[in-house]
C-alpha cells in the first residue's frame, strides 16, 4: 500500500508539471501503472543542444536539451534522453526523494 501511495504522489507531481505547461490532466487511481517514467537530473555542462547531467550516485548522461532553457547547475526532468522541463530544486529534491522511498519499499 504504501509504494502505491507514492506512485499517486509522483504522478501528481508530474500531472502538476504537465498542467502548468497548459495540459489538462486527469489522475485515476489503478491497480497496475504502465507508464513512461521521467527523472530529475542535474545538469553539468551544456554544449548546443546537448547536456551532461548527473541523475546522482556517479551516473552521468548526455541528453538534449533543445525543449527547455536549462543553465548549469538546473535541475531538468529527463525521459527518453530530452529534458522536458526545469524543476526547482525543491521540487526535483522531493522527487528524487520519492523515488529513493519507492525502491527502498520494493526492496523490503
Amino acid at each position: 500500500m504504501m509504494v502505491a501511495c507514492l506512485l499517486d504522489r509522483l504522478l501528481w507531481l508530474v500531472f502538476r508539471s504537465f498542467e502548468r505547461n497548459g495540459f489538462i490532466c486527469v489522475l485515476v487511481h489503478v491497480s497496475v501503472i504502465l507508464m513512461c517514467l521521467a527523472i530529475p537530473a542535474k545538469v553539468v555542462n551544456i554544449k548546443g543542444d546537448g547536456a551532461r547531467v548527473d541523475f546522482g550516485e556517479g551516473v552521468l548522461r548526455e541528453v538534449n536539451v533543445m525543449l527547455v532553457d536549462a543553465k548549469v547547475g538546473d535541475y531538468v526532468l529527463v525521459h527518453a534522453g530530452y529534458a522536458i522541463e526545469v524543476l526547482s530544486e525543491e521540487e526535483a529534491l522531493e522527487t528524487l526523494r520519492l523515488w529513493n522511498e519507492i525502491l527502498d519499499a520494493a526492496e523490503a
